[in-house]
């Protein structure tokens, strides 16, 4: 493919060349230019002891040519790899948001199902909930754990007055907030509350990291197709590019070393991402098959109303010790008269979503196979630019000729440098001076990011294992949530416990700060189904097989008596 030239040039440049077979190309003439009237003494570049068509304002107009062509060019190269990441990024929140409403729309029907009473008062925090999560994977500045215990703080008053205790009529704002206070002393729930967090905290870490990997990804791409020329790179492109249609050569083109030079230097900083992005390969690789192993996404999102399910069952059936404990801290609220019985336990049939999933986890998992195949495939990506733009027509291949600076030569000579910042201390072509401020921020965005990625994998790695191998396989009854996970999983560390009857203090003490900010939050547009809800028969966490199925069962059995006298 032939250079073209921008609109400014002069057709004075057109060469007239003499029909005798030895005029070579220095011989040439030009037509409205005699050596005696050239502008060479104001060329900056194109400087040359040939005469000359060009001016100082055509060699401007060749450096914004040159600016234009090298940044179509890069994103030329970027295409194809910039198009894989955000269609996996689109995809990715595609299904992300898919599960999510699915999951919100189950877990919502399991209140209408099983537990009406509480029903549309329990909509507001499940929507909140699952906000909460939405945030978390896109990065917000928040924790799985926040958002679980905000939640069952929430949940703790509806529970205690509408299925516990449903005569309670005098539900205040002050009685309300004792009863959320209270929760985080007497657990209601059991350790489903940190089972759900610590359940949640695995399996939503590896989708926020694959969330902010895919956006660094993008930032990389978009920061490298519009960094900034050098004024060294900018001389240099035109030299290589534009200055022989000066002498009237528009057809030669540069020498293959020759171009390999130039582009080395001008992309030496781009060059330097080559170890971080061949790292932040790895770190995608691993991250894709987290999410397709045992920690995926979807499957943690499905068993939300299960553990939310399995919680409130547990709070029902120590009712009778759970008021007894509120009636000592929160007082007693006033009743409606008559003997009202408290909310049932409602067993819960099978979902029938189960082929849904499948299909949705299959077709999420062949897309990530794609992209990662493709990706791995990128490793190289930066470390070769430059041999790329240097491939296909812009150099001369099958010639016997080719431009090498400053005249048409049979090859070049000149010491072709290899790439990377440091080799171009020897790049007779430019002087490359030092790394672009922008590259080097991100060099330093996705050495960061590999690091913490690989630290907490680690981490992750040992913490479960130990913990796996010191369960026998099975959960511990009790599990302290920051022996679990942390921070960057979504977790916080425990410390000291938080007293209800300090808080109230404080409350009363400080009432301005009765009602903490929330995180601004956006809405998630969620479109109620018609959906059924598995059954939760277990109403233990999984032990030793039959002896844990048949304590539970014993359990709901005596539960079942107390709430429903035999008839005399």
């Amino acid at each position: 493919m032939a250079m073209t030239l921008p609109h400014q040039l002069s057709p004075r440049c057109v060469p007239i060349i003499q029909h005798q077979s030895n005029i070579s190309p220095r011989q040439f003439l030009f037509t409205q230019h005699s050596p005696g009237k050239s502008k060479e003494a104001d060329l900056q570049i194109c400087q040359d002891r040939a005469p000359t068509c060009c001016t100082k304002k055509m060699e401007e107009s060749y450096q914004a040519a040159v600016r234009r062509e090298r940044t179509q060019s890069i994103q030329a190269l970027n295409f194809e790899l910039k198009y894989m990441i955000v269609g996996h990024t689109t995809a990715f929140q595609e299904a992300f948001e898919s599960f999510l409403r699915l999951a919100e729309n189950r877990t919502r029907s399991l209140f209408e199902t099983a537990y009406r009473p509480m029903a549309k008062e329990a909509a507001e925090p499940v929507k909140e909930l699952f906000t909460d999560i939405s945030l978390y994977i896109l990065g917000a500045d928040t924790t799985v754990e926040n958002a679980v215990l905000r939640f069952f703080d929430s949940l703790f008053p509806l529970v205690y007055s509408r299925l516990i205790n449903p005569g309670i009529t005098d539900l205040s704002e002050d009685y309300t907030e004792c009863l959320r206070l209270t929760r985080q002393d007497i657990n209601p729930f059991g350790h489903y509350s940190k089972n759900m967090v610590t359940e949640l905290s695995k399996s939503l870490w590896a989708s926020r990291m694959l969330s902010q990997a895919l956006s660094l990804g993008t930032e990389v791409i978009n920061t490298t197709e519009h960094a900034a020329l050098t004024k060294e790179c900018s001389r240099a492109l035109v030299r290589m590019q534009y200055c022989p249609h000066c002498q009237g050569l528009t057809l030669i083109r540069p020498c293959v070393g020759y171009c390999l030079n130039v582009m080395r230097g001008c992309l030496a900083s781009v060059s330097e991402l080559d170890m971080q992005w061949r790292e932040y390969i790895s770190t995608l690789e691993y991250l894709t098959n987290e999410m397709a192993a045992s920690h995926d996404l979807e499957m943690a999102l499905m068993g939300i109303w299960n553990s939310i399910n399995e919680a409130i069952l547990h709070a029902q059936l120590n009712g009778p010790q759970l008021s007894a404990t509120v009636d000592k801290v929160c007082g007693q609220p006033k009743q409606q008269e008559g003997n009202l019985s408290s909310g049932h336990i409602v067993p819960l049939k099978e979902a029938t979503e189960a082929q849904t999933l499948v299909l949705a986890h299959a077709s999420l998992n062949n897309k990530r196979r794609e992209f990662i195949n493709y990706m791995k495939r990128s490793r190289t990506f930066y470390a070769s630019i430059a041999e790329r733009l240097c491939d296909g027509d812009l150099v001369m291949r099958d010639s016997s000729t080719c431009w090498n600076g400053e005249d048409v030569v049979e090859s070049y000579t000149s010491r072709v440098v290899s790439s990377g910042l440091k080799a171009q201390i020897n790049n007779p072509e430019l002087k490359v001076r030092g790394l672009d401020p922008l590259i080097s921020t991100l060099i330093d965005k996705l050495q960061n990011f590999n690091q913490l990625d690989a630290e907490k994998a680690k981490l992750k790695l040992e913490r479960w294992a130990s913990r796996d191998a010191g369960s026998g396989g099975g959960r511990s009854e009790e599990l302290e949530t920051s022996g679990d996970c942390d921070d960057e999983d979504g977790c916080q560390g425990s410390g000291d416990r938080i007293h209800t009857a300090d808080i109230l203090k404080d409350k009363k003490t400080h009432p301005e700060n009765r009602n903490e900010p929330k995180p601004t939050v956006r809405k998630i547009v969620t479109t109620t189904t018609a959906s059924t809800v598995k059954s939760s028969s277990k109403h233990s966490v999984t032990g030793n097989g039959s002896s844990a199925a048949l304590s539970s069962s014993l359990v709901i059995l005596t539960a079942l008596a107390v709430l429903w006298p035999c008839p005399p």
